[in-house]
């Protein structure tokens, strides 16, 4: 299905809010596209039941767009001579953006008919509904393999600028490429541009939009195991074997998060890979391929953007906190609590969810 035009998706959440509260028709005094005396604009104002609602329709429910609009909303709380009810509308509220509405307090629906509407008076909540507007295929990302390249440089120094040519040049990527993945985040509201170059509106969101739509699977990962006696001791020899075989690696994931952290013991050694590894290096590392109880994961990249930053640590190569964090994600034992360490420790100042 596609996502109506805004001015008939603006109308139609007002009027799923009224059928939310029990009013079977919206007031007469509802107005569409509203200006403030401060000349902001907002999609519509109305009332219902008593209350004083303000609405702000995104096209996308993901991060970003509904991080931009909470901004928006808590300005439009400003912008009214009288107390309104900030409501944030989408054709499909995302689960990062849920979770963000949810820590900011927000009111917000969708026209997939979920909703969390918890306001003084009111307390109406109805979550789980599929997305009516899911287009088939994969969407076309920011954050894809080459283009993730340019998030992961802006949020490895999140202070600095930097101006678009040398984002292309430090990336590897041509300024084409580079020209439509940063129009995509600026577009999203994840970036801004200024005088002195391009930078992360907040690191915090821009990693939390990035983590939403990363997918570890989609390397190649080769499951198996090494006798050791515990995660520390089998990266260390696995690290040791690769640089004897001049094969480029870096640990990722629990084992580049202890190593960095030393927060979160761990059995699974997660070790990126730029090619597959042939017979004889698997026979040197000891490596038996058995997904099940596998104790080493073997990845080979499907872009070589994820060693940018990485660093040696205790003799080992490591990938930059950012992508560790970001690995986590998808790892079992204690990848939830050694996320939120290197979160912690090591990007002060990134915002978490």
């Amino acid at each position: 299905m596609k996502v109506p035009r805004e001015t008939l998706a603006i109308r139609q959440a007002a009027e799923r809010l009224a059928d939310i509260l029990g009013t079977p028709e919206l007031a007469e005094d509802t107005k569409f596209e509203v200006r403030t005396n401060d000349g902001h604009r907002w999609d519509a104002v109305f009332s219902i039941r008593g209350h004083s609602f303000v609405l702000e329709w995104k096209r996308s429910g993901s991060l970003g767009p509904v991080a931009n609009a909470i901004r928006q909303l808590r300005m439009a709380q400003r912008s009214f001579p009288h107390e309104v009810i900030p409501l944030l509308a989408v054709p499909y509220m995302g689960e990062a953006a849920q979770k963000r509405c949810a820590q900011a307090e927000l009111p917000w629906l969708d026209l997939s008919g979920n909703a969390r509407i918890i306001v003084p008076g009111i307390f109406y909540q109805n979550l789980g509904h599929p997305n009516r507007f899911r287009r088939p295929g994969r969407p076309e990302s920011a954050f894809g393999p080459k283009g993730s390249r340019i998030t992961r440089r802006l949020l490895m120094e999140p202070s600095k600028a930097v101006r678009q040519r040398v984002i292309a040049s430090s990336t590897g990527l041509n300024e084409g490429h580079t020209s439509r993945v940063v129009g995509k985040l600026l577009e999203s509201g994840l970036i801004e541009r200024a005088a002195d170059g391009i930078r992360a509106v907040d690191p915090g969101t821009l990693l939390d939009a990035w983590r939403e739509e990363y997918r570890f699977d989609r390397h190649d990962v080769i499951r198996g195991h090494i006798s050791a006696g515990d995660g520390n001791s089998l990266t260390h020899s696995i690290a040791k074997i690769l640089s004897e075989a001049d094969a480029p690696y870096a640990a990722t994931a629990l084992a580049a998060a202890w190593l960095w952290t030393r927060h979160a013991g761990f059995r699974l050694s997660t070790v990126y890979l730029t090619s597959h590894p042939s017979a004889g290096l698997k026979k040197a590392l000891g490596f038996r391929e058995e997904p099940r109880g596998a104790n080493t994961w073997l990845v080979v990249t499907n872009d070589e953007g994820v060693l940018d930053g990485a660093e040696f640590i205790d003799g080992i190569r490591c990938v930059h906190p950012v992508q560790a964090y970001l690995d986590l994600k998808d790892h079992p034992e204690r990848a939830p609590e050694a996320a939120v360490e290197i979160r912690r420790k090591l990007l002060r100042g990134y915002d978490e969810l």
